[in-house]
């Protein structure tokens, strides 16, 4: 928390599309389910609308997950692999980054531990009670992301392998949990049929299976980043445990874990092979796969796991200072090769929109991506300028051509943002355009430089 405090990082600009979102409440919107706008919504109300308070929920909700690690560790293995495995898996690489931004995976990763806890009880009890409770987390879990599925995924396969797990879905408590997850997801189905199943549509452009070539360089590509996200010892023994249990078979809780791990880190690696597939896609298999290679370190190599773990606090405390240091990499590295530039250079863009906006008398921003759409109508939520994307598509394509298209109707004189570097079909639409601006900010490719032209006389074409 302290560290997002003194940060001094901008909003990336998904941040900055989520922060919008929470201003605008909905059972749903273009690319996500809803649950990560309510909760920055929440975390706002509080604290307000500073980068360090949109962010809050990470840290908050990593702490939460990391105690319910511990309990499912306890109930697997005792207290002292619990302890262990929540303190390895708040210093997991990935948990470290996370834990600095705001993203649907955190949500996610919190109510999936939740349902993997009341999944390994439910089995111990057979009380109605953690049926219900796994019903909630999926559900909810569906809300904030829909990697949620793959947990139904994982608990047929454990149910298949496991006479105890197939008894614990018995005597109603397995359709009580579906129905419970059914209930909680229906909002946003309902929201996804009155607007044209966009977020469906989008989950399926996003996995990218048209020609279905084989895209080998992706699938090992994607394997090699589990080994930044998990930390490169924790994963090697994780794949040393799984190939074991295929040789030799397993035995519980080891099999339980693997079916909560790795079928997960498999089904990417065929999305990889088939399309692409983003490392943090996987993040799903981690809790289970945090015990289950804990237990075994401890058991079978403990000097392993201290040196992983000291590594892992010490990428820990790297990653924590970063976003302190972010903007005066640049003089050491160059703006190419610093790997915070794409949220440095936002809040510059956005004041400079606002000087030009003022100094000319636009009533009025344009832009045409939705990148810049998302960090002007954060960083000028203070002002009354209203701002539009460029839509000329016959369909939506994200968030802000749905929701903030530019319309004849717009005040004008326009202010009209872009980054683009060619004339662009925007200033073929209007009768009168002059460029009354340039700015260069920080960014990656090496610079965002942005050029700032005043319309006038809008002559159609557009949504």
């Amino acid at each position: 928390m302290l560290a997002l405090i003194f940060g001094r990082t901008d909003l990336f600009f998904d941040e900055a599309q989520y922060w919008v979102w929470s201003r605008e409440l909905a059972f749903g919107y273009f690319t996500k389910p809803p649950l990560i706008g309510w909760i920055i919504r929440g975390t706002t109300e509080i604290c307000g609308n500073a980068e360090w308070c949109v962010r809050a929920p990470s840290p908050i909700l990593y702490t939460i997950t990391s105690l319910l690690v511990f309990l499912t560790g306890r109930a697997l293995y005792g207290v002292r692999i619990g302890f262990w495995s929540a303190v390895v898996f708040a210093t997991l690489p990935a948990a470290s980054f996370s834990s600095l931004i705001i993203s649907t995976d955190v949500p996610l990763l919190l109510f999936w531990t939740l349902a993997l806890y009341a999944w390994i009880k439910l089995i111990e009890s057979g009380r109605m009670g953690f049926a219900v409770l796994v019903g909630i987390s999926v559900g909810i879990g569906l809300l904030a992301k829909y990697a949620a599925i793959y947990f139904v995924f994982c608990m047929a396969i454990d149910a298949l392998s496991d006479r105890r797990a197939r008894d614990a879905l018995r005597e109603g408590r397995g359709i009580v949990a579906g129905a419970i997850a059914l209930a909680l997801i229906a909002p946003n189905f309902i929201w996804n049929a009155t607007h044209g199943f966009v977020t469906f549509s989008h989950t399926a452009e996003n996995a990218g299976w048209k020609d279905l070539p084989i895209h080998l360089g992706a699938a090992l590509e994607f394997l090699g980043s589990q080994f930044a996200v998990f930390g490169p010892i924790l994963f090697a023994v994780l794949i040393y445990l799984a190939s074991a249990a295929l040789r030799r078979g397993c035995a519980e809780p080891q099999c339980r874990l693997l079916a909560f791990s790795v079928p997960v880190i498999l089904l990417l690696m065929l999305q990889a092979l088939l399309s692409r597939a983003f490392a943090n896609w996987a993040a799903a298999a981690y809790p289970a796969a945090t015990i289950l290679v804990t237990a075994a370190l401890l058991e079978s190599w403990p000097r392993l796991f201290r040196i992983s773990l000291w590594l892992h606090i010490g990428a820990a405390i790297v990653i924590t200072i970063g976003p302190l240091v972010a903007p005066n990499l640049t003089a050491i590295t160059g703006p190419a090769w610093n790997p915070y530039a794409r949220v440095l250079g936002w809040r510059e863009l956005a004041d400079a929109t606002g000087r030009v906006a003022k100094s000319e008398g636009a009533k009025s921003v344009l832009t045409d991506n939705r990148e810049v759409t998302g960090e002007l109508l954060y960083y000028l939520r203070d002002e009354t300028l209203p701002i539009s994307l460029w839509f000329h598509a016959d369909v939506p394509r994200n968030h802000f051509e749905m929701t903030h298209p530019f319309r004849a109707a717009a005040p004008q004189p326009v202010l009209y943002v872009t980054l683009l570097q060619s004339k662009t079909s925007v200033l073929k639409r209007f009768d009168e355009t002059k460029l009354v601006a340039n700015g260069r900010f920080p960014s990656d490719n090496p610079v965002r430089a942005a050029r700032f032209f005043l319309l006038r006389g809008y002559g159609g074409d557009a949504h």
